[in-house]
C-alpha cells in the first residue's frame, strides 16, 4: 500500500503510519481528504496493522481546510463525512500533531481514537475569524473532550491554544518529545502494548451547561449583536447534548448558513486582502539587506516604531534633541518592551536581548553606518525637508531614507537630497509596536528595491504593508479626511455626537468618530485644518468650528480629560459645555437643526466614505479597491466583517450609491460629487471586485 501523491502510508510491524503531505501547511484539500479514506479503508480492509496513526510532513499537522474550496462545488468526500467515516475505523486511529492543528486539523485530531503532541504544538478552531464556525463536527467533539464552557472559549476566541493548556483540558492525551514520525510510532506502539487508551470521541457524554449557553449569548448580544456566526456557533455547541447526529445535522445547517452570509464573504474577502496586497509591481526586485536602523523621534510614533523594530531583532539607534526627550524615549521603549512581556508576546530573555540592540544618543551624525533610517518627528514640512538635507550628507550610500509622515509630499522631502531614489514614506499607525498595518509611500523617483524593503521590514515586523502613492493623506488619512466631514456636518445640520458615534458603533466599528478623534487627540485634526485652510475652496463648507472651539478651549480629548466627552475614573462621560458649543456653531452658520435616524447617519457616512475611496482608486493612489479595504481594516477600526469599505459598497451596488450622492448633492453639490469612476461602473453594472481579479 503506498497512498496518493499527498498521503503515504508505511508499515512498520504492526503499525500502519499514514503521513500527510501536501505543503505548505498540509490544508485539508481533496487530495488530503481523499488520499485518508482510501488510506484508512485499505488498511482495514488488509487486516496486518493492528493501529493507525496519522502524521504530517513539513512543519505543521493539518493547519486548516483548503480556503481556496470555499464557493466551489464541494468534492465528495467533504470533511463531515470523512471524519464520521474515520472515527469509525474498526482499527484503534490515532494522531500526532507538530506545529499546529487548526480548524479542519483539529477536526480530523478529535475524530481520532487518541491525540498526542510534541512540544511546542498549538491546536485551535479558528473558523469564527472567517464568519463561519466549526462544520466538520468540531461543535460537536470538542465540548465531549473538554465541557461546554472550555469548547466556547475556543470556538469564539479563534485562539491558538498552547500544547499544556489543550493536555490540561483534554483535547490532547499525552505530550511526546520527538520528531512527528516517531512520536506517532512510539504512540501507536503504547495503544498496543495497552499504555494509551483510545476511544471514539462521538461515544463520550455531554454534561450539559444552559447557564454557560445563556451567558455567552447575553454577552454576544451586548458586546456583538450585529454578528451572525457567534451565535451560531453557540447554538451548536449547545446541540451537543443533543444524539451525536443530531448535533452533527445541526452544526451543518449553522455553517452553511454562515458560509452563504455576507459576514462570512466580508471576512474572507479581508483574509485574503491581505495576502492580496503584496502582490505589487516591485515584487521582482530585490530588496536591500536591512541589518540595523535609525529612528529620528523619541515620541509617541519613534518610540513605537523603535519598539517594533527591536522586537523584529533589528538594532536600533534612537536620536533626539536633547537628553530629557531621548530619557524619555527610551523609558517609553522599555515599557513597551515590558508589555510585550505581560501579554506573552516575548519572553524577558528576549526583552533583555531587544533592549540591548538598542543605542540612544543626540544628534544625527552616530546614523552614518545604519542601513534605514526613519524620521517620526512633528507633522512640519520644514523641519522634516531640514533633516532630509543633513541625513542626506551624514548617512552610508545605499541607506534608504524614510518618513513616517501621515499626510505630506514625499517627493518634496525626497527633493533636499541628492539619492531621491532612496526615499520613501513608512507610515506607521499608532500604537506602532501594536499596529499591523504599513503604509509604503512611493515617491516618483522612488527605486523599486527600495519598495521591495518597505515590504519586506513590514513582514519582518510581522506587519501587513500597503502601496500608497502620493497625495495628501496617501490612502487610509485623505478618504479619511473627506469622511470626517460628513460626520460634522451630520452634528452641524442636527445630529448629536453621541448618536453619530452610537449609529457607527451600531453597524460594527469599535468606536464612532468623536469618541476616536479624543483617543487620538483633537489637536491633531486642529493642526490639519489649519494646515489646509488656505488650500480650502471658498464655495466648501467648513465643518470644524465644533471641534476648532473644543480644541481652543484646550480640550483635546482623553490626554487633557475632556473633548466631546469627559473622562474621569475610567469613565466615559457627557461634556456638559458640548450643546452649548453645538449650538452656537450651528447660530453662526445660520442653520436650523433638523432630525437624523440612525439610517440615514450610517448611509451618508459610508457614502462618503465609498465616493473618496473611489476616487484614490481612479487616482492610482491605491492600486486596487482590496487594497483600500486593507488600510482601512487594519489602520482605522473598520468593521472585519463588512470586509472593508469598497467591498461593502459591492454589497450596495455602484448604482445605488450613485442615486444617493446625487439625492445628497441638492443640499450639498460641492461636498457630493459622483466619482467618475462609479458613475462608470453604473452604467456598466461592473463592481470594485471585478477591479481585484487576477490578484
Amino acid at each position: 500500500m503506498s497512498g496518493n501523491e499527498v498521503v503515504s502510508i508505511e508499515e512498520v510491524g504492526k503499525v500502519a503510519l499514514v503521513c500527510i503531505d501536501n505543503p505548505p501547511v498540509n490544508a485539508g484539500g481533496y487530495g488530503v481528504r481523499k488520499g485518508l479514506q482510501d488510506a484508512v479503508a485499505g488498511i482495514n480492509a488488509d487486516g496486518r496493522a493492528e493501529v493507525i496513526a496519522i502524521y504530517c510532513a513539513g512543519r505543521t499537522f493539518v493547519a486548516g481546510a483548503d480556503i481556496t474550496e470555499f464557493g466551489k462545488p464541494p468534492r465528495a468526500p467533504i470533511m463531515p463525512d470523512l471524519y464520521n467515516e474515520l472515527e469509525q475505523s474498526a482499527l484503534p486511529l490515532i494522531c500526532a500533531i507538530h506545529g499546529t492543528a487548526l480548524g479542519g486539523g483539529l477536526e480530523l485530531a478529535m475524530a481520532c481514537h487518541a491525540r498526542v503532541a510534541v512540544p511546542g504544538a498549538r491546536v485551535g478552531l479558528p473558523e469564527i475569524l472567517l464568519g463561519l464556525l466549526p462544520g466538520a463536527g468540531g461543535t460537536q467533539r470538542a465540548p465531549r473532550l473538554i465541557g461546554i464552557p472550555a469548547a466556547l472559549d475556543i470556538a469564539l476566541s479563534g485562539r491558538q491554544v498552547p500544547v499544556e493548556e489543550a493536555h490540561a483540558l483534554g483535547l490532547i492525551d499525552r505530550i511526546m518529545e520527538g520528531a512527528p514520525r516517531d512520536v506517532a510510532l512510539a504512540a501507536a506502539r503504547a495503544v498496543i502494548a495497552g499504555e494509551l487508551a483510545v476511544r471514539r470521541t462521538s461515544d463520550l457524554a455531554v454534561t450539559p451547561d444552559d447557564a454557560a449557553i445563556e451567558a455567552t449569548l447575553a454577552k454576544l448580544t451586548s458586546k456583538r449583536p450585529a454578528l451572525l456566526s457567534p451565535r451560531r456557533c453557540v447554538q451548536a455547541v449547545a446541540g451537543a447534548t443533543l444524539p451525536f447526529a443530531e448535533g452533527l445535522a445541526q452544526e451543518r445547517r449553522f455553517f452553511m448558513e454562515c458560509l452563504g452570509s455576507d459576514e462570512s464573504r466580508g471576512m474572507i474577502h479581508a483574509f485574503f486582502g491581505e495576502r492580496a496586497v503584496a502582490n505589487i509591481p516591485e515584487k521582482t526586485a530585490t530588496p536591500r539587506d536591512i541589518q540595523s536602523i535609525g529612528v529620528i523621534g523619541g515620541g509617541t510614533m519613534g518610540s513605537g516604531i523603535s519598539t517594533s523594530a527591536l522586537m523584529a531583532g533589528l538594532p536600533v539607534t534612537l536620536v533626539e534633541v536633547t537628553d530629557e526627550a531621548l530619557a524619555r524615549g527610551v523609558k517609553t521603549i522599555t515599557a513597551n518592551l515590558d508589555g510585550a512581556v505581560k501579554r506573552g508576546k516575548m519572553s524577558a530573555q528576549k526583552r533583555d536581548a531587544a533592549l540591548a540592540g538598542l543605542t540612544a544618543m543626540t544628534g544625527l551624525d552616530g546614523l552614518g553606518n545604519v542601513d534605514l533610517v526613519i524620521e517620526a518627528v512633528f507633522e512640519n514640512m520644514e523641519v522634516k525637508k531640514e533633516i532630509f538635507g543633513k541625513l542626506d550628507r551624514i548617512c552610508k550610500p545605499g541607506a534608504i531614507l524614510a518618513s513616517n509622515t501621515s499626510y505630506l509630499d514625499i517627493d518634496e522631502i525626497a527633493a533636499t537630497t541628492s539619492r531621491p531614489a532612496d526615499v520613501l514614506g513608512l507610515h506607521f499607525f499608532s500604537p506602532a509596536h501594536i499596529m499591523r498595518l504599513l503604509e509604503v509611500v512611493v515617491g516618483a523617483r522612488t527605486a523599486p528595491e527600495v519598495v521591495a524593503t518597505g515590504f519586506a521590514l513590514a513582514r519582518k515586523m510581522k506587519k501587513v504593508a500597503v502601496r500608497a502613492g502620493v497625495c495628501d493623506g496617501f490612502i487610509g488619512n485623505r478618504i479619511l479626511g473627506h469622511y470626517l466631514k460628513t460626520a460634522s456636518y451630520l452634528v452641524l445640520d442636527g445630529a448629536h455626537p453621541d448618536q453619530v458615534d452610537k449609529a457607527l458603533e451600531g453597524f460594527g466599528f469599535a468606536m464612532g468618530p468623536h469618541r476616536v478623534g479624543d483617543l487620538a487627540g483633537l489637536d491633531i485634526g486642529y493642526m490639519t485644518r489649519k494646515r489646509l485652510a488656505a488650500t480650502r475652496p471658498a464655495e466648501e463648507r467648513y465643518g470644524g468650528a465644533i471641534a476648532d472651539r473644543l480644541s481652543e478651549n484646550g480640550w483635546n480629548g482623553r490626554k487633557t480629560g475632556k473633548g466631546y466627552f469627559v473622562y474621569e475614573d475610567g469613565k466615559t462621560l457627557e461634556n456638559p459645555d458640548l450643546n452649548a458649543i453645538i449650538d452656537e456653531a450651528r447660530a453662526g452658520a445660520g442653520i436650523t437643526p433638523r432630525d437624523f435616524d440612525d439610517q440615514e447617519i450610517v448611509d451618508r457616512y459610508m457614502t462618503a466614505m465609498i465616493s473618496e475611496a473611489a476616487r484614490v482608486v481612479e487616482d492610482g493612489i491605491a492600486l486596487r479597491p482590496v487594497d483600500v479595504d486593507v488600510v482601512f481594516l487594519m489602520g482605522y477600526g473598520f468593521p472585519r466583517f463588512r470586509g472593508g469599505p469598497l467591498h461593502y459598497a459591492d454589497t450596495i451596488g455602484a448604482a445605488e450609491l450613485v442615486r444617493r450622492i446625487e439625492a445628497y448633492a441638492q443640499e450639498d453639490a460641492h461636498y457630493w460629487q459622483v466619482p467618475a469612476l462609479l458613475r462608470r461602473m453604473a452604467d456598466e453594472g461592473t463592481s470594485f471586485a471585478d477591479m481585484n481579479k487576477g490578484i
